[in-house]
């Protein structure tokens, strides 16, 4: 008896069919992991003078599967292209550009990266708490100059050693920021959805109440109608003239216009920012600040990251194909 192809397989193949959604160039290596195991329908190698919605219709009716790569938004008019699809992979811990709603009321599971990218966000984060506090990125640009011998030593910076640091979400990234913290002797506190029993350290219902208590905040948490700006004028006012925030979670976490005019009337103490609002678009007031320190959402881009990333990419879609569970669940089917 001769052997049928998995659903969504392409005709012939044996292989499922998986769709990538908007693939950069950076992650061309990706690809081709993706080829080894699936039948890869990609519409910018594939078809590249073809819309995409007409390559959908065309292709990917029958497929089941998606690699929503980055944080390429996904919504409901792009989901109704593709009638038979139940599983959506995110390669980025953030899955605020999928349209979730849509994606529960037609039963399609969605994961996301956050265990893959976690480490190496955490230790990002640290390095720009550091990086804010000692003043390192400004002390460079200082000595580079020229301003070391024209006017003397730079002004001091901050230790980090005792800090009150409060967490906004502690998940994947957080967790593994508090691990980091502790041997600097922070006293470290957290806010989330919810208390989490394993974890010794106070919890604060409110991110108002944590800012109150903290020296340091630290934005690691998803952005959902919820959490947009959850960093507001009020958060931003308790936590007072030295305080600073570290976001490396998503930049509508913060209301941007008023971090900038905080930041700009020194009634905050610094910023490390990973994330913005309107990405690629940096506001041009934090340029000349030496308490801030601006960073191209890279926080995740390590090639030990990437490589955790297709592994992980790889065991959700065999996972998905086998009738296996799922890693990194964000919503079930």
């Amino acid at each position: 008896m001769s052997s049928q192809p998995e659903p969504g397989a392409e005709p012939g193949s044996g292989r499922p069919d998986v769709l990538v959604h908007r693939l950069p160039s950076f992650a061309l290596p990706f690809l081709a992991l993706l080829r080894d195991h699936f039948t890869v329908l990609d519409p910018r190698t594939d078809s590249p003078d073809e819309p995409a919605h007409a390559f959908l219709a065309r292709r990917a009716g029958r497929t089941r599967a998606l690699v929503c790569v980055g944080p390429t938004p996904l919504p409901a008019d792009t989901l109704r292209l593709l009638p038979s699809l139940r599983l959506v992979v995110a390669t980025s811990a953030g899955v605020d550009k999928i349209d979730l709603r849509e994606c529960r009321r037609r039963g399609i599971a969605v994961t996301n990266s956050g265990a893959a990218f976690a480490e190496d966000v955490a230790d990002y984060a640290v390095a720009l708490l550091l990086d804010v506090l000692r003043r390192m990125s400004a002390s460079d640009r200082y000595l580079r100059e020229g301003l070391w011998l024209k006017n003397g030593d730079y002004p001091l910076g901050f230790k980090l050693g005792g800090k009150r640091v409060g967490i906004v979400g502690l998940g994947n990234i957080g967790s593994q920021v508090a691990k980091r913290l502790q041997p600097f002797s922070c006293d470290i506190a957290y806010n989330s959805r919810s208390k989490k029993p394993s974890f010794p350290f106070p919890y604060y219902t409110s991110v108002r109440d944590l800012a109150a208590n903290s020296d340091v905040l630290i934005l690691c948490c998803a952005l959902t109608e919820e959490t947009r700006h959850v960093i507001d004028r009020e958060v931003m006012t308790v936590l007072g003239d030295r305080g600073v925030i570290i976001n490396v979670g998503r930049g509508g976490l913060i209301d941007e216009k008023e971090l900038v005019q905080f930041l700009v009337r020194g009634e905050l103490g610094g910023a490390g920012l990973d994330v913005f609002e309107d990405e690629p678009n940096v506001p041009k007031e934090l340029f000349s600040l030496d308490n801030v320190v601006l960073s191209p959402h890279s926080a995740v881009i390590t090639p030990e990251s990437f490589e955790a990333l297709g592994e992980l990419t790889m065991s959700n879609l065999k996972a998905f194909f086998s009738g296996q569970p799922l890693s990194c669940l964000v919503q079930g089917e």
